[in-house]
Formats: structure tokens, sequence, C-alpha cells
């Protein structure tokens, strides 16, 4: 017994050795129209000039650029606070509020 191999294409179960795929065309793009550019008035007549002409004047196509969101990290400085005082405090002072907790919780539990 053989074990066969299935692809679906669009809700189709299609053996895989039956299927043939549609032909890949190549889909040439025709070159830019001249025109006169903005920075310095210089002709810019094909899309490798264009891109040279971009790059050398700092300049980008508007739609074409990266879209990078860099979120700011929010400080908390209450964290360093709290920090600032654990490393200043001796061990002593640490127990003594420690122990100051407990007592107090132990009061208010129901």
């Amino acid at each position: 017994m053989t074990r066969k191999r299935w692809i679906y294409i669009k809700g189709e179960a299609i053996e895989v050795n039956d299927y043939d795929p549609e032909p890949q065309a190549h889909y040439i793009l025709g070159d830019i129209q001249p025109y006169q550019s903005m920075v310095d008035g210089s002709m810019i007549t094909g899309r490798r000039q264009h891109r040279e002409h971009l790059r050398e004047h700092n300049c980008i196509e508007i739609g074409n650029e990266s879209m990078e969101n860099k979120v700011t990290p929010v400080k908390d400085t209450r964290k360093e606070v709290l920090r600032a005082q654990l490393a200043n405090m001796t061990h002593k002072e640490a127990n003594k509020i420690l122990h100051k907790l407990r007592e107090e919780t132990r009061f208010t539990r129901r």
C-alpha cells in the first residue's frame, strides 16, 4: 500500500502528483518618467539615479520609510528610591521594620 500526499487549494483536496501549479509569469516594471529634483533642480531620468539622488541628499520617499515605533521605557523612580534606601539600611534596621510590619499585620487579621 502506497501513501498519498494531499494539498488543499481553495478548500479542494488535490493529490500532490496531480497538482500542476499555474506558471509563474515575470513582471517587468517600466522605468520612471524623468522629473526635475526639488532639492537641487537636476533632472532625474531613471530609478537608479533616483535612488542615488535620494541617498545623496538624505531624503526618503513618503510611504516607503520604515516604521520604527520605539517606546521610551517609563522610569519607575519609586523602585530606584526603595533600592537606594535598602542599600543604605543596616541589617538591624531592616529587621526592626520587618518586626514592626509583622506586629501590625498580626493584630489586623480576622
